[in-house]
């Protein structure tokens, strides 16, 4: 009894555990939430043209990028005020029940966007559904973290990352056909509903979503809380009935290693979580440097993820037909997710981001010379999309990697949350130059975000494979 009630053989065991050893419910528990967040991420990309025709006057489809970047920065803005508010909480009150929380927000912001009348109302609403979905992203990747197998943390974060995917091609696609009026295919969807007598698809969308944020918070409550959490706070049998379940699940599938001696030790630290990474010149230089990576790559990835159709139809081409483009390219990103679960162990996590923004440019070249030529159109955005979308899990396994248990959530709440100001940034900064750019230049730069970006996340540490508290301590 001594030796299981003992924290540091307690994240022994548990750091000994070869496979996800919860229920693999779980992951699509978590999924469910994850689908939500990504769908709320993506909706606007097609459905912003129809949202601010409706709600803003002399908003046109050719126009509407130059509405676009406020609601955009006001959203991210709510990224950084919750995951700097909400996702430190997670370190101080539990991964499992901030879970819930931020789920809830997220849901209630896209209750309260189905009711926008004007663009402020509009942008309010956003930034409501910003201060949910950014915390959640931090929380979601440090649970995921903590509870996956060591040499699998990028493998669970990927898989995770598989419903995202599928949570922005139904965002999109679900606005292809909302918001969109029939057009012939390959120019459009001949079946989508869009037409002067129905003009609410886009508040339709939200009200999906706000379905997923009810549904993703009842599920929720079946998670556990992560015992590398509950020995932080000191609770050590607590965390040891966690870890015997996963043992006891864990061995229907053969037997369990001894424990390693190669262990850290989780600190039970009662002081604030800011403090543990703002006192420690270590947390704060990896802080500094990740805080670049995000601010200066998700120029890149929000510029396409939420922006793609608005700067096709800027470039004017036909909303239906821009739309489509973009809901094609949602098939690269599911490839992307997919891909990154298989493959994603095998390298170091920064060592795939250089190879993201290769492919990021690569599908950005193709669309800027693909012209008329809708195939090739369809084929870059798939480049695209799989490039920009791989940069992304494999920097939410390394963000939380970097950080110890007693500031996981938060160090990844500063990076990311701050981060994200760079996609608003990003995209009010691109918008006004896109129609004196071109198709091509416009694409690829704004491609190249991602590629410093890239270039400065090889000055971080390795982290695969490695002990979380011991890289972490």
């Amino acid at each position: 009894m001594s030796v299981a009630l003992s924290p540091r053989q307690v994240v022994a065991r548990l750091d000994r555990i070869p496979i996800w050893s919860l229920p693999y419910l779980f992951i699509w528990v978590i999924g469910i939430g994850f689908l939500f967040t990504f769908f709320d991420i993506f909706d606007i990309n097609v459905s912003f043209i129809q949202t601010c025709t409706q709600i803003q006057p002399h908003c046109t489809p050719v126009n509407a990028s130059s509405y676009l970047g406020l609601p955009v920065l006001i959203n991210l803005f709510g990224y950084v005020v919750g995951t700097l508010i909400l996702s430190p909480l997670a370190d101080r009150f539990g991964r499992r029940d901030m879970l819930l929380v931020t789920m809830a927000v997220t849901g209630v912001g896209s209750l309260l966007t189905v009711f926008s009348g004007n663009l402020p109302y509009f942008i309010f609403a956003r930034f409501i559904t910003g201060i949910g979905v950014g915390a959640d992203l931090a929380i979601v990747n440090t649970y995921v973290n903590e509870m996956a197998p060591r040499s699998q943390r990028a493998k669970y974060t990927s898989l995770i990352f598989i419903m995202s995917a599928l949570g922005a091609f139904f965002g999109i696609w679900v606005g292809l056909l909302l918001t969109t009026p029939a057009t012939p295919w390959p120019l459009g969807l001949p079946f989508a509903v869009a037409s002067s007598s129905f003009t609410s698809g886009w508040r339709i969308m939200y009200v999906i979503g706000a379905v997923l944020g009810l549904i993703g918070v009842l599920l929720r409550f079946q998670l556990p809380e992560s015992p590398r959490w509950l020995i932080s706070r000191g609770r050590i049998q607590d965390a040891d009935r966690v870890v015997s379940d996963m043992e006891a699940r864990a061995r229907r599938h053969g037997e369990l290693p001894e424990p390693s001696a190669e262990v850290g030790e989780v600190a039970i630290v009662p002081r604030l979580a800011y403090s543990a990474i703002f006192s420690n010149p270590t947390y704060l230089g990896r802080m500094g440097l990740l805080l670049a990576v995000w601010f200066i790559a998700y120029m890149t990835v929000y510029a396409y993820a939420i922006g793609f159709t608005v700067v096709l139809a800027t470039l004017h081409y036909p909303p239906p037909e821009a739309g489509l483009i973009a809901a094609i390219g949602t098939l690269g990103f599911i490839c992307c997710a997919v891909v990154a679960f298989v493959f994603g162990e095998r390298m170091e996590r920064k060592r795939w981001l250089p190879l993201s923004g290769l492919l990021t440019v690569i599908g950005a070249f193709i669309v800027g010379l693909a012209g008329n030529h809708l195939a090739l159109s369809f084929f870059g955005a798939c480049v695209v999309f799989f490039g920009f979308n791989l940069w992304v899990p494999m920097t939410y396994s390394w963000s939380t990697e970097n950080f110890p248990t007693r500031a996981r959530t938060t160090g990844f709440a500063l990076v990311d949350g701050i981060g994200h100001l760079g996609g608003g940034v990003g995209i009010l900064a691109v918008a006004p130059l896109i129609p004196t750019l071109g198709p091509l230049y416009s694409m690829l730069f704004i491609a190249l975000f991602i590629v410093i970006a890239s270039i400065i996340a090889q000055w971080g540490i390795n982290t695969r494979n490695q002990v979380l508290d011991v890289i972490s301590p």
